[in-house]
């Protein structure tokens, strides 16, 4: 719990998302500034910082691989077979379909605008990286499947990570609905303590995250004393493109799934308005479950039975904004350090962010975590001092307006999928829809 009492009380009682764009502007003043200065002063500046922004890189990493582990063990276990019947296997259809296609529109949203191309960025690691060759789609597939996890583990083997938490969860799943009862409570025992794990790694989050407008600043300062004013409009166009992806699944993807079920999107928009604006503002799923809950059963006609299932599962695996935030991130990224991604290494984001999505904690910044997980994938490590941890740090320093903008979207399709799946499954209460446009 921040305080405003002691030393740093003025820190800790600020916002953190304040912080951190004061820390960006800030960054990009300081860092544009040393560019009119000595060369060797900005050099300086840059060599002298490095560890502050060092240390920020290697809290992110030490915490991928346990918060992937945990919140797919969980999220995968937290589904009751016996609730996954019909309706359950709707919902998750939806949400993996959904999500797939946003990671989709967001590369084909990036690769109309190529943000981060020409930027250049320099690092220790860049020349490694770029003489690395992509395995292939085989070679991808297959290394899905781990030999072993604990190596995978040990080496933080993403995919492999992903596939055994999930295969886990859903084992741990079906032995909590076991007619054993030593089974069954020795599974609840356990899905309480991956829970626990969960929640702990959350904090631990939320703790590196107070770090966050330090590192951002030094790594932020560093770019641009390196890279000039010429480092804004790269990102304000990521920023431009992936708002404009978002508007188009909202408008067109949401709007076609509903339509193609007699649903009206305008209906829909106005009935789901106050949960779509309470995620905006809070950036949390978890935070606008029930608001959600509410503007389901009240202004759509979604019963209860229905929402209370599809809702706060889609708060643990429903993330179509952070897809297409991990797919456009991961080509500004790639474009920055002068490494373009090719077919196979889209596909591999398409697959990863996908997975990633499922995984990604409905809480505040826990889509910039997920995005070290896909550009491990493609052969982007984040690595102290490299060129793609530079790059990074600039999504970080517009993370927090981003995040607004994901979890807006990852709300919203939460919403509509219980929508269309009510309505698919005749349950949905026809006369909301038509009082609605009268009633708002």
């Amino acid at each position: 719990m921040t305080t405003r009492n002691g030393l740093f009380g003025w820190y800790f009682g600020t916002s953190l998302l304040l912080r951190i764009i004061v820390a960006l502007v800030a960054g990009v003043v300081v860092g544009i500034g040393l560019t009119f200065g000595s060369p060797e002063v900005a050099k300086q500046f840059v060599s002298s910082t490095a560890f502050f922004g060092d240390v920020f890189i290697r809290l992110l990493k030490m915490i991928v691989v346990p918060v992937i582990a945990f919140s797919l063990i969980t999220g995968a276990a937290g589904i009751t077979p016996s609730r996954l019947g019909r309706v359950g296997i709707w919902v998750l259809f939806y949400y993996i379909v959904t999500s797939a296609v946003s990671v989709v529109l967001g590369l084909g949203f990036a690769a109309l605008t190529n943000p981060g191309a020409g930027m250049n960025i320099i690092g220790s690691a860049a020349a490694v990286a770029k003489s690395a060759s992509a395995p292939s789609m085989i070679t991808i597939l297959l290394n899905v499947v781990p030999t072993n996890i604990f190596e995978s583990l040990a080496k933080g083997d993403i995919l492999p990570i992903i596939f055994f938490a999930m295969v886990f969860g859903i084992a741990l799943s079906y032995a909590k609905d076991s007619s054993d009862k030593a089974v069954a409570r020795g599974a609840e025992m356990l899905f309480d303590i991956t829970s626990a794990a969960a929640e702990v790694m959350y904090k631990i989050v939320g703790g590196i995250m107070q770090y966050a407008p330090i590192g951002v600043f030094v790594l932020i300062s560093s770019v641009f004393a390196q890279q000039g004013p010429k480092a804004v409009g790269p990102l304000l166009l990521t920023t431009l493109t992936f708002y404009a992806a978002l508007v188009v699944l909202l408008i067109v993807g949401y709007g076609l799934l509903l339509g193609a079920f007699g649903l009206n999107i305008v209906t829909f928009l106005k009935g789901a308005r106050e949960a779509m604006i309470t995620a905006f503002v809070t950036r949390s799923s978890n935070g606008t479950l029930p608001v959600s809950l509410r503007v389901c059963e009240e202004n759509l006609g979604v019963p209860r039975s229905i929402a209370s299932f599809s809702l706060p599962l889609g708060a643990t695996i429903n993330m179509n904004g952070t897809a297409i935030y991990l797919g456009i991130c991961a080509v500004f990224i790639s474009n920055a350090v002068g490494m373009p991604l090719n077919f196979n290494q889209q596909i591999m984001v398409v697959m990863t962010a996908t997975l990633a999505a499922i995984g990604t904690a409905g809480v505040p910044g826990s889509g910039a975590i997920m995005l070290l997980m896909v550009l491990d994938s493609v052969g982007l490590k984040i690595d102290a001092g490299s060129a793609a941890a530079a790059a990074y740090a600039m999504i970080l320093g517009i993370d927090a307006l981003l995040d607004m903008g994901r979890t807006w979207i990852n709300v919203t399709g939460d919403i509509m999928v219980s929508a269309v799946v009510a309505k698919q499954e005749g349950e949905l209460d026809a006369t909301v829809w038509q009082q609605q446009p009268a009633r708002a």
